[in-house]
């Protein structure tokens, strides 16, 4: 899906107001409620947008231990180590990736001692062969998307009465 500035500033609009109906958005935009919605429904249909639950900061929630895991896994072994890796709290996020390592997994734990069963049970799966971890010490960049949304929006697209940023 190619996205033009109209959706660009929707997904900006949702993100800065989150509890936002689509009658406050169309006002923020200076576009008409029902562009909005049918931009939102054509986000979500398109799996652009992928729900709407509340961004959780993991470290504020009690887990500020997180650490950065590369495993090399036993060939043919990657759906193994999903439902592996799905089993184990810890693992927030899993990524297969190029290079000297097949899987890069982000994981969370409350303390040092729990990094360290999480990464005990890491290893306990059949299919990890090694595992190399590396400590974050701090979130220089948070995840985001938008910044690179815009350099792909369509310039003007959609924007008939949108003020100009």
């Amino acid at each position: 899906m190619t996205l033009d500035a109209l959706d660009v500033a929707v997904l900006e609009a949702l993100r800065e107001h989150p509890r936002a109906g689509a009658l406050e958005l169309s006002r923020l935009l200076g576009v008409a409620r029902a562009t909005v919605t049918a931009r939102v429904a054509r986000l979500e249909r398109s799996g652009v947008v992928t729900g709407y639950g509340p961004d959780v900061d993991v470290a504020a929630a009690g887990f500020g231990v997180q650490a950065f895991v590369t495993l090399e896994i036993a060939q043919g072994a990657i759906e193994a180590v999903r439902a592996d890796l799905e089993a184990i709290p810890g693992v927030l996020e899993a990524h297969a990736t190029t290079g000297s390592g097949d899987v890069l997994c982000r994981v969370g734990a409350a303390s040092h001692e729990a990094l360290q069963q999480v990464l005990v049970e890491l290893n306990r799966s059949p299919s990890v062969v090694r595992s190399t971890s590396v400590v974050a010490l701090s979130e220089l960049v948070p995840r985001r998307t938008l910044p690179l949304l815009r350099t792909g929006a369509a310039p003007d697209a959609g924007r008939s009465r949108m003020p100009r940023a």
